[in-house]
């Protein structure tokens, strides 16, 4: 496993070791231990799966105050996954790094609470699994738009992107109370 530091402090990408061969291949998308090893100190509690087609995009999504650090993949298909750092002290405050995540290179991110999350898939269609260090809470979730220009998410081309209403009507980043980010 090769554990590479982003440009924003405690996003990390992962790239698993795989052994393939003419059945297909193996891969640990999870070891406590050698995660721990690598940083990710927290407990995961809970596992999600979205599925959506292609020109779909989710997000800026976060938790406060039951925040969630994530770690994200792709089991099928292919986006481009995206983290912007909303810890108010940060020096990398309201900066964002994007990567492409592909059932292809089965590459992981992992953003630690303190991080909006967000995706858009570029294949026909894409199976994204997220490993959550808290529960969901809806009364806790909040969001901004995927398009604010003041973060300036360099999102690959998408002509008319499908989104949820609530990712639509999203305020801006500098529009959410300041005791609501970190």
């Amino acid at each position: 496993m090769k554990v590479i530091p982003c440009p924003l402090e405690g996003l990390l990408l992962i790239e698993p070791s795989v052994f393939g061969d003419n059945r297909g291949f193996f891969l640990e998308s999870w070891n406590q231990r050698r995660y721990r090893d690598a940083g990710i100190t927290l407990d995961f509690v809970q596992d999600n799966f979205s599925f959506s087609c292609r020109g779909t995009l989710r997000g800026m999504h976060f938790q406060n105050p039951l925040a969630q650090g994530k770690l994200v993949s792709v089991c099928q298909g292919e986006v481009w996954d995206v983290a912007v750092d909303i810890r108010r002290r940060s020096p990398t405050f309201g900066r964002w790094f994007g990567v492409t995540l592909s059932a292809e290179n089965k590459c992981q991110l992992y953003a630690p609470p303190g991080f909006a999350h967000g995706f858009v898939v570029l294949s026909e269609s894409a199976l994204f699994h997220y490993k959550c260090t808290d529960f969901y809470s809806p009364k806790d979730e909040l969001g901004f738009r995927w398009d604010d220009p003041a973060v300036g998410i360099q999102w690959p081309p998408v002509e008319h992107p499908v989104l949820s209403q609530r990712d639509a009507a999203s305020p801006r980043l500098s529009e959410i109370p300041i005791e609501r980010l970190f």
